[in-house]
């Protein structure tokens, strides 16, 4: 059994409670009393937890544009947390010199996750991308973070519910294929976030003012509001690790 005791120095606000994950009653005990946090509160809440300790917690970041943002807080927070990069082969040049670059400002222990070289060989020469997204996606993101996901307990990514329908629909905790996800940004608005990178001055991605919002493959991204340039003109909205 995975147990969380929740343990925070405001213990007017939060009575000590030991939650199984594997429940569906205890994972709604744990988004009733993290919904009325901020998301700083959230991370502290849960670092806090002296039972964590023990488990594997995995953070992955995509270092896009609203990226910032939640490594922000864990630097904020002093929390030093390895922070998962799948290297699909496909990034923007971009993209791979912003990581570098908060890596350093921030302090990060970046691990990067590959897909397997002969997929990877594979769908460049095909250019599945093009005929294949979904297989391409498969190969490049999804096959890659099952490997690292069979080792640890709880998950924690940065999606917020307005990128996309399926975001929406998120709550900050959800049990997925055994894991735990903790959203701890998912109801945070974009105005919020664009606030809060104005507020402290975060460097953004280089490709944000040239109109690209979302930013993933070098392929599949293009300018566009929110997430409409991501798989322009197909139906796909996902690449299929959060899913």
């Amino acid at each position: 059994m995975t147990e969380i005791c929740l343990e925070t120095k405001e213990t007017s606000r939060w009575p000590v409670q030991v939650i199984d994950i594997h429940q569906d009653r205890d994972i709604d005990r744990l988004n009733t009393i993290f919904k009325e946090l901020s998301p700083e509160e959230r991370l502290r809440a849960f670092y806090e937890n002296a039972s964590l300790k023990s488990r594997k917690v995995i953070l992955t970041s995509s270092f896009g544009t609203t990226a910032v943002y939640l490594l922000h807080l864990f630097y904020r927070q002093t929390i030093r947390q390895e922070v998962v990069f799948l290297n699909t082969g496909f990034h923007f040049n971009e993209t791979l010199a912003y990581k570098e670059l908060l890596s350093s400002n921030f302090d990060l222990h970046v691990k990067e996750l590959q897909p397997e070289a002969w997929k990877h060989s594979f769908a460049r020469k095909q250019s599945l991308w093009k005929t294949d997204p979904d297989l391409c996606c498969s190969v490049n993101k999804v096959e890659p973070m099952l490997q690292i996901k069979k080792t640890a307990d709880i998950w924690i990514s940065g999606l917020m519910g307005w990128q996309n329908s399926h975001r929406r629909n998120l709550n900050i905790f959800q049990r997925q294929e055994g894991i735990l996800k903790f959203y701890p940004l998912i109801d945070v608005g974009e105005d919020t976030v664009r606030q809060y990178i104005e507020k402290w001055d975060l460097p953004i991605h280089p490709l944000k003012p040239l109109g690209y919002e979302s930013i993933g493959c070098r392929h599949c991204t293009f300018r566009g509001k929110g997430r409409q340039g991501r798989w322009l003109g197909k139906t796909k909205t996902e690449c299929g690790i959060h899913r």
